[in-house]
C-alpha cells in the first residue's frame, strides 16, 4: 500500500484537493491527510460541504464520505507532533499539498514549520522525498516566482492548477479531473481519469 500525505491549505480549488483524496483512497493508498483552517472555510466557501474542524469528527465524515476506515485516512492536526509526517523517520515517501496557498509556499521555502502542515514538507525536502505543490494563484508576484523557483531548486515538483483543454472538457469535473490526473501520474498511482497522451 502506498502511503502519501495529502495536505490542503488556503487557497482557491478545494475541489482539486478533494478530488485528490477520493483518488487515492480509491487506489487503495494509505493517506496522512491535514487541513489548515483557511483550506476549511474555503472548502465551505467553495462547495456544498462544511468540514468538522476536528481532527477525530473529521476522520469520521471523511471515512463515511469516501468509504474508507481510519487505518487507511489518518487525520492529523495542525499542531500534532507526535503524527508520522513530522519525522523523517515515518514519514511517507510522498508529499502533496493541494491546493498550495502562497502563503504555504512561502513557509515551506523558509523552512518556517510554524504547523504540521509546513514541518511535513519540511520533513520532505530535507529527506529528499517527493514533495508536489499545486499553487492556485494569479497573477503571480515576484515572490512568488522566486518561492517557486527556490522550492524546484530544493527538488520539490510545483504543479500549478492548470487545466489543458485539448480534451474538450465537458464539465468542471473534467477540469478538475486533468489536473488530479496529471498529479496522480507524478505519484506513480494507477489512474483511469484522463489518458495519457497518444493514448
Amino acid at each position: 500500500m502506498k502511503a502519501v500525505t495529502l495536505a490542503m491549505t488556503g487557497a482557491s480549488g478545494a475541489q482539486y484537493g478533494l478530488r485528490l483524496l477520493e483518488c487515492l483512497l480509491a487506489a487503495g493508498c494509505e493517506v496522512h491527510f491535514m487541513i489548515s483552517k483557511a483550506a476549511l472555510l474555503v472548502v465551505a466557501t467553495e462547495t456544498e460541504e462544511t468540514l468538522p474542524a476536528k481532527p477525530a469528527a473529521l476522520s469520521r465524515y471523511l471515512c463515511e464520505r469516501f468509504q474508507c476506515t481510519s487505518e487507511q485516512l489518518k487525520v492529523h492536526g495542525p499542531e500534532d507532533w507526535m503524527a508520522p509526517v513530522a519525522s523523517g523517520s515515518g514519514a511517507p515517501s510522498a508529499m502533496v499539498v493541494c491546493p498550495a496557498s502562497t502563503g504555504t509556499l512561502s513557509a515551506i521555502a523558509c523552512g518556517a514549520s510554524n504547523n504540521l502542515i509546513e514541518r511535513a514538507a519540511d520533513v520532505a525536502l530535507k529527506e529528499r522525498r517527493q514533495l508536489i505543490l499545486v499553487p492556485r494563484e494569479m497573477p503571480l508576484s515576484a515572490i512568488h516566482l522566486q518561492h517557486m523557483l527556490s522550492l524546484t531548486q530544493m527538488g520539490a515538483t510545483v504543479m500549478p492548477a492548470s487545466p489543458g483543454f485539448y480534451r474538450k472538457p465537458q464539465s468542471v469535473a473534467d477540469v478538475i479531473d486533468f489536473v488530479v490526473a496529471r498529479i496522480l501520474d507524478h505519484l506513480g498511482v494507477a489512474q483511469d481519469l484522463v489518458p495519457r497522451w497518444g493514448e
